[in-house]
């Protein structure tokens, strides 16, 4: 590298590159834009090339050659304390800032609880700032996915968006089938009083998990009782509410199936202030497989989302968009883990 006037080293260009890795400039060019027409060795070359001069991508340049701006938007549209809260939100940025790391491209995270904030951030994601968008937490009735979608910009979200069918690429985990595993094993731990704690019912997880619980049910030849089901809203404060709401409507039930750990451990919570022994009196079943369920004693029975899959199936989802590829939608299997509370 070449110094300037006042002795500082001047970073590493192109040339630079082209130079150490023996090639010509253009194959830089071809290989930093996605290494197309670039021979298996000539792209070793220039990546090693890249690592020896520590030459760093000029993005600013980059995007105005190829009106991309190199970036990715991760969309909350939650409020913000449930970013801070929810540990599930958490595992999957870093999972999916990981993924796009291998890619080298930035992640920008996006907070939209209201909806001044989310027709500014649509405005902003529109505006080509972000190349694409991984949404997550979209409720029914939430006009962000139909808009974007609407706009062209490459979108996935966690989660079938509810109305929106084939039009939006999503990845999910299978709720209905993962909350079919665990009534199904409350009940053959001799369970038949059980409760529901559900998730919101105007986003796919709340709607499906719910489902899935009564189909078990239904297929046991148990009656739904209505007074057995409660809804919430994922947070641990309206575990604690629909627990105490079940132990007043129900309270001979012997069991509780809560559609997320955090939820749960409310749950837990005012059983243990109620006087009820988990799993003795009543036992509890969670969905996630999030921190929260070893976080509490007993820990947490639940179902296991694979966070670590989801984060990387979106990011590939996205960039295959990115690259003009159709929607795509992805379910992934869940699993029954069996822990203390059950």
């Amino acid at each position: 590298m070449s110094s300037n006037a006042g002795g500082r080293r001047k970073p590493p260009t192109i040339h630079d590159v082209a130079r150490e890795a023996g090639v010509s400039r253009g194959t830089v060019s071809r290989v930093l834009n996605g290494g197309h027409y670039v021979s298996p060795a000539a792209r070793e070359a220039v990546d090693d090339a890249i690592r020896r001069t520590g030459y760093v991508v000029n993005r600013h340049a980059r995007s105005l050659i190829t009106g991309r701006s190199d970036s990715v938007g991760f969309l909350l549209t939650e409020p913000q304390e449930r970013f801070f809260e929810d540990p599930n939100f958490n595992v999957l940025l870093s999972g999916c800032t990981q993924a796009l790391a291998r890619h080298d491209i930035p992640l920008l995270l996006m907070l939209a609880g209201t909806k001044e904030e989310r027709r500014r951030i649509t405005r902003y994601i529109t505006a080509g700032h972000v190349d694409g968008v991984l949404l997550v937490s979209s409720h029914s009735g939430d006009p962000v996915a139909e808009e974007l979608r609407a706009a062209g910009v490459p979108l996935v979200a966690c989660g079938k968006p509810i109305g929106l069918g084939s039009k939006v690429s999503y990845v999910a985990a299978d709720d209905r089938d993962g909350a079919r595993d665990m009534v199904r094993h409350l009940l053959a731990v001799g369970r038949r009083r059980i409760g529901m704690i559900t998730g919101p019912l105007d986003t796919p997880g709340g709607v499906e998990r719910l489902a899935g619980y009564k189909e078990i049910l239904t297929e046991a030849g148990i009656a739904i009782d209505e007074a057995l089901v409660v809804s919430g809203d994922y947070s641990k404060a309206s575990g604690e509410a629909g627990a105490e709401r079940l132990l007043a409507q129900a309270p001979d039930l012997d069991a509780v199936f809560v559609a997320s750990d955090l939820m749960a451990q409310g749950v837990l919570a005012v059983l243990q202030r109620a006087g009820k022994r988990v799993p003795d009196d009543i036992a509890v079943g969670g969905f996630d497989d999030s921190p929260a369920a070893t976080a509490v004693t007993p820990a947490l029975t639940t179902i296991r989302q694979p966070w670590d899959r989801i984060s990387t199936e979106m990011v590939r989802v996205l960039l295959a968009q990115i690259g003009g590829e159709d929607p795509a939608a992805v379910i992934l299997p869940t699993e029954l883990v069996r822990r203390e509370s059950t």
